[in-house]
């Protein structure tokens, strides 16, 4: 049983913030900004693409509600909403989860570093990955 699922099945301590028929949210214990908040399905499913569409629909409906409570009672100026799928990725605990991260003007945080196509090189990745949707 991983440890969002032992968190589920109130076997380990979190503080739940919000709780519904298919997932809840609680504080992540490592945040990055203080009100950093993990929302997970109540099953255990270990990536997004292995989440049922229903399961998932429930937890934006819930992102929706969290999200800005959590900017009212940090006083936060934005949030980010985050997901890892995949070691690669940097997923660390094989159970969907999304974080909802508030963010702060000045915080410190940067953005992702950017990459440049070369000439021709977007058309082609573009036309690749149509063709993978046609499968």
């Amino acid at each position: 049983m991983c440890i969002f699922c032992k968190i589920v099945a109130g076997a380990i301590p979190a503080k739940k913030i919000y709780e519904n028929h298919h997932s809840i949210a609680f504080l992540d214990i490592q945040p990055v900004n203080f009100g950093h908040a993990l929302i997970v399905p109540k099953e255990h499913h270990d990536v997004f693409l292995n989440t049922p569409n229903e399961v998932l629909h429930d937890i934006m409906d819930a992102v929706k509600k969290i999200a800005p409570a959590i900017i009212a009672a940090t006083g936060a100026d934005g949030f980010n909403l985050g997901m890892n799928n995949g070691e690669a990725a940097g997923q660390a605990v094989f159970h969907t989860h999304f974080h909802i991260i508030p963010r702060f003007a000045g915080d410190g945080f940067r953005h992702w570093p950017h990459k440049e196509y070369g000439p021709g090189e977007a058309d082609k990745l573009a036309e690749k990955i149509k063709m993978k949707l046609a499968v």
